[in-house]
């Protein structure tokens, strides 16, 4: 089973992650930040990874830290589960329409994180969620899932509607990218003989 359990804990946030990649999108996430969550879950069902997320964070202050530092720990996760990357697809891509939003994602588990984000959410809040925490979620995904994520808004000027294409964008394309490949024989999609 490629499962990982991470655990981070800070003077700022107590963060427990737990994945299976080869679940069936079952999720139970509480970060006490209710946008957060819904979003979570969102990439739990679309990526089909079990996932479980226990955070407490200085919420009295913002959400910041609870959304960069799950982002951590589930980047980590990730990395973690996908061990050596033998057999797996290592790309993912999907184009996703959600009401007024479409948005696309292409990555690459390449160990080379690099965010490129085109993304414009056009308000500052979503209910009590500050927007530019989407962006900041990614970034530490993919610095420490050692993901190359590119995130392209087409369309869209529904705020919600733009992030939760986002994430269901991003899930999409992981789905694609964690899958194991029956043709690679349990081998390495790489020339270079190492990811």
């Amino acid at each position: 089973m490629r499962t990982a359990m991470i655990t981070r804990k800070t003077a700022e946030t107590d963060i427990s992650v737990d994945i299976n990649l080869d679940g069936t999108g079952v999720y139970d996430n509480q970060t006490g930040i209710g946008f957060f969550d819904h979003m979570l879950d969102q990439l739990s069902r679309h990526s089909m990874i079990d996932m479980t997320v226990r955070a407490t964070g200085d919420l009295h202050i913002d959400d910041h830290h609870t959304v960069e530092d799950v982002g951590i720990a589930l980047g980590q996760a990730i990395a973690a589960a996908v061990a050596d990357k033998k057999g797996i697809r290592r790309y993912g891509s999907f184009l996703l329409a959600m009401d007024d939003a479409l948005v696309r994602c292409a990555l690459d588990l390449s160990a080379r994180p690099f965010l490129v984000w085109n993304v414009d959410l056009p308000t500052a809040k979503i209910g009590t969620f500050d927007t530019e925490l989407v962006r900041e979620f990614f970034q530490a995904l993919s610095t420490h899932g050692g993901i190359t994520l590119h995130v392209d808004q087409i369309h869209g000027f529904n705020s919600h509607h733009i992030a939760e294409a986002t994430f269901k964008s991003v899930a999409r394309a992981l789905r694609e990218a964690i899958e194991v490949d029956p043709r690679m024989s349990g081998a390495l999609p790489s020339t270079k003989g190492k990811l």
